[in-house]
């Protein structure tokens, strides 16, 4: 089945979605209303992913899945969590938000995710994988205690999000839980790739096998925890699903219902798409799914042509990545170096304690990682990596601010978290020249190493004036003046802001720590020789760089005032990452006017106040 997406289907595709305001009006549908309900929101999810990006591939293949899930539950009195969350546009479209998608992922417009604050439908916004079926347990539990076991509790798991540990801690408590849940596993067979792993592989075995019923489920991992299996049943069937759920919802147990969908069904350059079926997709053109701006080089491209580069020189350097092969950059390098690069599935924890297990073996094993990802496996960079000082080095892809998918996958607490971290040395590259470099000096380190770099189009080389020690000096200013240190691809904008400053008379020196943590002597001794010091980083100011400096300069006996520049200690919105870094004075004219404001307070003079 395929979708032919024209100007001309945009008014009448509105027009036709209108009719469903709300799950009662979906369940009223006939069963032809229903079946051109669906194709008409497959053309609308086309049409509105490809004017902003977003996630297109998952949505399109759980059209007919949704729809069942609304007819057969109650929703908002029936709760129904999403895992992951990138899969609820079309719950959005039935939830009465058909008009928001004019504003998908734009800053105070819709979510990308589920949102508590947009609608009561949605109860969580569940966009890391792999936690909801312990959303669910315990909904179901509150529920029972509070006297409100008849309501449903329905977890919707996809997306790979059954590789994941947490899936099976919650699935094992299920078998004996007191209020029953039903897992509706959303099976297409991947995550962005193909899932891995022996669970992928018993799924698999399970789509081949004769539909089971009643408890069914002989020889299969969900009964032999104690849960009712039902399945596997075509995920486009919608009165096949719908048989099937009410089978599962008149049970007094916990049930797995297996469903198996097409990633990507409906649209031709989606199902044709191996890579990930246009799972995140930028804006493109509907008629071809060719992205409208190729744009320039990304951090992802470089990090991972400098990974490859040096691992074809080192054999002991492999790759490890938890699902996410190709937006990490690591597709070339599986292609070139197959038998080392390693994806576990969305199992961070595993990823980083096997990583433990292969640098005790003797390899350079290199980690990458989402910053927002990193976090969930925090115990084992703790206690596995750096407890025993071992050369495991991490890729952290998308730090500081992301942008559209908003607060969950922000990297703002990376630098904060892991800088508390005994051991572990991170570095901040500004470019793609020093990306490599310092890329070069964690794989010779004996010991555990971070580099992080944002998401987006590598920044343009910044030269140094000079090397102060291992600090790197971009621009250099008045002496005994004020000092700007801005970690990472934040220089480019320091740099940008002391041009500001100049033209008003006032002359900074600007400097790359290149490494942020710990803080280097050299970077202490350069401070010292100023009367303030303004830093800049696109993470947490609580706990991060500029904290580190201030404490250093501290404990040094130095009394060099530090004026830290960074994001507020909150969860930020979506929306494009220079729109919030203006947002929260993070761009050049914001950081120009905060030193400015500095060196007017702690008397640094400009050029016309001289005498």
């Amino acid at each position: 089945m395929t979708i032919d997406v024209s100007v001309a289907d945009v008014d009448a595709i509105a027009g036709a979605l209108s009719l469903v305001r709300e799950p009662e009006d979906l369940r009223a549908l006939s069963d032809a209303d229903l079946a051109a309900w669906c194709r008409e929101v497959r053309a609308f999810l086309v049409d509105a992913v490809s004017a902003r990006g977003g996630h297109l591939g998952s949505n399109l293949g759980v059209v007919e899945l949704t729809a069942a899930v609304h007819r057969v539950f109650e929703s908002p009195r029936d709760v129904i969590v999403w895992d992951t969350g990138h899969q609820a546009y079309v719950h959005k479209l039935v939830t009465g938000r058909v008009e928001d998608f004019a504003r998908l992922r734009v800053r105070s417009g819709l979510s990308g995710y589920p949102s508590r604050a947009e609608s009561a439908h949605d109860v969580c916004e569940n966009s890391h994988a792999s936690v909801g079926v312990s959303y669910g347990d315990g909904i179901a539990r509150a529920r029972v205690l509070s006297g409100c076991a008849v309501r449903r509790t329905v977890v919707v798991v996809g997306d790979g999000a059954l590789t994941g540990g947490v899936s099976w801690e919650a699935l094992s408590n299920l078998g004996s839980s007191t209020g029953p849940v039903i897992v509706i596993v959303n099976d297409n067979g991947r995550s962005y790739a193909p899932t891995v792993g022996g669970i992928a592989s018993h799924l698999r075995g399970l789509r081949r096998r004769p539909r089971q019923r009643g408890g069914g489920g002989g020889g299969c991992v969900f009964s032999a925890l104690g849960l009712d299996y039902i399945g596997p049943v075509d995920g486009h069937d919608v009165p096949a699903m719908e048989a099937a759920f009410r089978e599962a919802r008149d049970r007094r147990r916990s049930v797995v219902v297996h469903c198996v969908t097409q990633k990507g069904r409906g649209y031709a350059p989606a199902e044709t798409n191996e890579v990930d079926h246009m799972h995140g997709a930028p804006a493109f053109d509907p008629g071809t799914g060719l992205p409208l701006r190729a744009g320039g080089r990304t951090w992802t491209a470089e990090s991972g042509a400098c990974l490859l580069e040096m691992a074809q020189r080192d054999p002991r350097i492999v790759a490890i990545t938890a699902a996410m092969l190709d937006p990490v950059g690591l597709t070339e390098f599986s292609v070139r170096l197959p038998g080392r690069v390693f994806d576990v599935g969305i199992a961070e924890q595993h990823a980083v304690a096997m990583a433990a297990g292969l640098a005790i073996g003797g390899l350079r094993p290199v980690v990458c990682l989402y910053a927002a990802f990193v976090n969930r496996a925090l115990d084992q960079v703790l206690a596995d990596v750096a407890l025993h000082g071992l050369p495991v080095t991490f890729m952290i892809d998308r730090a500081g601010v992301t942008g559209e998918d908003g607060a969950s996958h922000h990297g703002l607490w990376d630098l904060a978290i892991l800088s508390a971290i005994p051991g572990l040395r991170i570095a901040a590259p500004r470019d793609g020249e020093r990306l490599r470099e310092l890329l070069g000096e964690a794989l010779r380190y004996a010991g555990p190493t971070v580099v992080r770099y944002p998401k987006g189009e590598v920044c343009a080389p910044v030269p140094a004036v000079r090397r102060a020690g291992s600090v790197d000096v971009l621009r250099e200013g008045t002496p005994h003046g004020a000092l700007v240190v801005a970690a990472g691809a934040m220089t480019s904008a320091a740099v940008a802001a002391a041009g500001l400053l100049a033209r008003d008379g006032l002359s900074v020196t600007v400097a790359d720590p290149r490494w942020v943590c710990p803080v280097a002597g050299d970077l202490i001794s350069l401070a010292a020789d100023y009367r303030v010091v303004v830093t800049v980083e696109d993470g947490s100011r609580e706990g991060g760089f500029g904290s580190a400096l201030a404490g250093a300069l501290s404990d040094a006996g130095l009394l060099v005032p530090v004026h830290r520049m960074g994001l507020p200690r909150q969860f930020l919105e979506h929306g494009k990452r220079g729109e919030l870094l203006e947002a929260y004075q993070l761009d050049s004219a914001g950081i120009a006017a905060a030193v400015c404001s500095a060196a007017t307070r702690w008397g640094c003079a400009r050029k016309a106040d001289r005498r």
